[in-house]
């Protein structure tokens, strides 16, 4: 098989042909903080870098895939606080989240990278690190943290092409004294005697951004091939982790970085602290997740999703057709993936040219009916979707309908605004429903 496959490096700004720097390639995705339930922004990271995980193997290319869990930041000190009124009680936190990360991961079907390490796990070699770059000139020492220099790397700003006047400009003012520039960033956070781990410099934990350059080094390279994660990490966290690695080996870290759009809402990105974003546990109970995993694949991985639960309810009647369509033939021989098919090739085609899955499902669904035709184009169109979509094409069973407290109020409101002949007010929570993935039929008030 002719390994063609192109995609756009955030770093260059352009599409280029992959070439790894040997038949085995590295990949170093960033995870998540397991304070919380993984929701649908994770869903769809994780997803896009299955299917480049999946493509990379179809391509017959040797993987190795590193993933890392944060399991301690102050978000999980905070949560551990207030949920057992002990914030050390945190690692408690980290381990119930993460086990449900596992398992949201493989209801959607993605592959389990081969190395998922925790921060808590590597403090010897993120320790070893930081003192590395502080030999080098690259990083120093300030009243018990360890912040990097950020003046020593005159590339700074390369990925999220910044320059380091224009930066500076447009940082708040630190209020912090000991940093030597506002644009310096911290390695390590002093903390009091005994707590957390010890260091030269004192008791402390780690900052964010080493913990991926130093995770990174230990699992597979100096330097890597691919580095993924959300278009929002770009600046500062994969900016700080170039300077970080290129500072100590003095060679590119990532040759090809990666990053996927992220899900909007109302135009605004879907966050937490803004309360709009969903739970993958919560979408689970409304939809399949193979649904939501074709949700996904519907758009290219680069661009913003404007979520909504009717673009969803409609994606799941796709899919349903799509699944009819391969459920009602068993395909018996294996298929070459050199075979010199039309449709086939289309599809292929569209998966090399920088992973477009909407592309390279647009051509399915527009030769459907040629493929119930074609036993070998048939075939080999099923081999792309569940060998590289990750997608697995059982029928949909029903589901049941979960009825929150939330949605049950919203019902029950409606059912009284109709009682009342409030048609607008009933039309607005009909609105409120539907986006919630409920459908109201009505029966005629006399």
């Amino acid at each position: 098989m002719v390994r063609m496959l192109k995609i756009i490096n955030t770093l260059s700004g352009k599409k280029e042909l992959f070439k790894p720097l040997f038949d085995k390639v590295t990949m170093y995705v960033c995870g998540v903080t397991p304070y919380d339930r993984a929701h649908i922004g994770h869903g769809r990271c994780y997803v896009v870098f299955d299917v480049l995980y999946r493509m990379l193997r179809f391509l017959e290319y040797r993987v190795i895939y590193c993933r890392n869990f944060t399991d301690i930041d102050d978000k999980l000190l905070k949560k551990a606080e207030h949920e057992f009124g002990d914030a050390q009680r945190y690692p408690e936190i980290a381990e119930r989240n993460i086990k449900l990360f596992h398992q949201d991961m493989a209801a959607l079907n993605c592959f389990a990278p081969d190395y998922e390490p925790r921060v808590t796990t590597h403090i010897p070699q993120i320790i070893t690190f930081i003192d590395a770059l502080i030999k080098k000139g690259h990083a120093y020492q300030a009243n018990g943290d360890v912040y990097f220099q950020v003046s020593s790397f005159p590339s700074y700003g390369k990925l999220s092409r910044q320059k380091l006047d224009d930066l500076r400009s447009g940082v708040r003012v630190d209020v912090r004294e000991d940093k030597r520039d506002q644009l310096d960033f911290v390695l390590w956070k002093g903390e009091p005697e005994g707590k957390f781990w010890q260091s030269p410099w004192g008791y402390g934990r780690p900052g964010w951004h080493i913990e991926c350059s130093a995770l990174a080094r230990e699992y597979l390279s100096d330097q890597i091939d691919l580095h993924g994660g959300g278009i929002d990490l770009i600046f500062p966290h994969h900016e700080n982790e170039i300077a970080q690695s290129e500072s100590l080996y003095q060679t590119a870290f990532t040759r090809y970085w990666v990053h996927n759009g992220l899900i909007m809402s109302d135009k605004e990105k879907m966050s937490k602290s803004l309360g709009n974003v969903f739970a993958l546990e919560e979408l689970f109970k409304q939809f399949d997740p193979m649904v939501l995993r074709f949700y996904f694949l519907n758009h290219h991985y680069r661009g913003p999703i404007e979520f909504s639960f009717n673009d969803l309810a409609s994606v799941q009647k796709s899919y349903q057709r799509l699944c009819n369509l391969f459920s009602q033939h068993v395909c018996k021989n294996n298929i070459s993936k050199d075979i010199d098919l039309p449709i086939f090739k289309q599809m292929y085609a569209f998966l090399c040219d920088d992973l477009n899955t909407a592309g390279m499902i647009g051509v399915l669904f527009d030769h459907a009916s040629e493929l119930r035709e074609n036993e070998q184009e048939l075939c080999a169109a099923k081999m792309l979707l569940t060998d590289v979509l990750g997608l697995t094409l059982e029928p949909l069973s029903e589901k049941k309908i979960h009825i929150t407290p939330k949605i049950q109020r919203l019902i029950d409101e409606r059912n009284q605004a109709r009682e009342q002949k409030n048609w607008a007010r009933a039309d607005v929570l009909r609105e409120q429903l539907r986006q919630l993935g409920i459908e109201v039929q009505d029966e005629k008030i006399e």
